[in-house]
């Protein structure tokens, strides 16, 4: 069943959502982009703002009307809020003739995301897998994923890089989300058609003025997504992807692409499923306290590959790039089961030489030269 909220219930579900202890995060301006960050409101959310998207390019302009969510996706995804770029694991200090460490304890913060794309909620499905499966689950990502509360959002408005109708990851929500939002602006209306996918959504909705939508207004929800998955800026063919790779592995793709990486890592940084971390130690001059930090890592980096007495395994930029790609398009799926890749095309825009992996991997599908 859908139901229907007027523009300015939005509010009011935001307001619920701070008085039952949700930290609100979600879409802003900020810096000449779209950013995800703390919110007090509807009001801080970008309205009348869209992106512009291509590779190596993005560009804010206003759009001819007041849509809340008229953008693709900018450069940061919600990893960075349950998956944070730094964080400190334990610290340890001297007491008399030993020492005790202090793990570091769980925030305890409980956040609400706003405005979470189809092709966002499979890349945290993805992260899922990566860190509460198997045998040593993440406790801090486990805490900060079970506290969440997930708006998700219907794409209205799709990117010049976008192609996660290749992906089989959007532009149409089916499933993680609390509460599904689809904002329609038309006939000088402007409201959002709701799906519940929790029993805390329909908590939440419960508390605000809603009715159940008509017909009329479902089937121009489903307009919208519809014409969004009619405006990708990209497409990849997934045809036997993963035995793609298998056979290229000296293709002289990997050459060319090389010739233009600049191995900064901002591909992986953008990206909403790479996870890969490194750790760090830290202690004060005295040596009475110290401290063990993760930050975020990159393959494109050379000491991600490096082992003692060998130097770095991937030396050079052809083999990381490589790396990189087979394993987010190939190797991920024997690892974890599904592709590492959602189709967002934040790698591409926001690459400073502008490569494309679309791009990329139909070159593979040619005879190498």
């Amino acid at each position: 069943m859908a139901f229907l909220v007027e523009r300015p219930g939005l509010e009011g579900i935001f307001q619920r959502l701070r008085g039952l202890g949700y930290e609100l995060v979600g879409p802003t301006v900020r810096e000449g982009a779209i950013v995800y960050d703390s919110i007090r409101g509807a009001a801080d959310l970008p309205a009348g703002w869209t992106d512009v998207q291509e590779g190596g390019n993005y560009r804010l302009k206003r759009r001819d009307d007041d849509a809340l969510f008229g953008y693709a996706v900018g450069p940061h995804s919600w990893k960075k809020f349950l998956h944070p770029p730094r964080r400190r694991l334990w610290q340890a200090s001297r007491e008399g003739g030993g020492f005790e460490i202090r793990p570091e304890p769980e925030s305890g913060r409980r956040y609400a995301f706003v405005g979470v794309r189809a092709c966002e909620l499979k890349a945290i499905a993805i992260q899922d897998r990566v860190f509460l499966e198997g045998q040593y689950p993440d406790p801090s990502y486990r805490g900060l994923r079970e506290g969440a509360f997930l708006i998700g959002l219907n794409c209205g408005q799709a990117g010049g890089t976008c192609f996660c109708v290749s992906m089989d990851a959007g532009p149409a929500l089916k499933s993680g989300f609390d509460l599904g939002l689809t904002e329609v602006l038309a006939e000088g209306r402007h409201y959002f058609v709701v799906e519940v996918g929790s029993e805390a959504g329909a908590e939440v909705l419960g508390a605000v003025s809603h009715r159940e939508a008509s017909v009329e207004e479902v089937a121009a929800a489903q307009g919208v997504v519809a014409a969004t998955a009619g405006q990708m800026g990209r497409a990849m063919d997934t045809a036997g992807i993963k035995e793609l790779f298998y056979k290229n592995y000296e293709h002289g793709r990997w050459d060319e692409v090389a010739d233009r990486c600049l191995a900064c890592a901002n591909c992986t940084m953008v990206c909403p499923t790479c996870f890969c971390t490194t750790v760090e130690d830290v202690t004060d001059l005295k040596g009475e306290h110290s401290e063990r930090w993760q930050s975020w890592d990159s393959c494109f980096t050379l000491d991600f590959s490096y082992t003692h007495g060998a130097g770095p395994q991937r030396a050079s930029t052809r083999s990381r790039y490589r790396q990189w790609l087979s394993h987010k398009l190939a190797t991920w799926i024997d690892q974890f089961g599904s592709s590492g890749c959602v189709g967002c095309g934040r790698c591409i825009t926001w690459c400073p030489v502008g490569i494309d992996l679309t791009e990329e991997v139909a070159a593979l599908r040619k005879p190498s030269p």
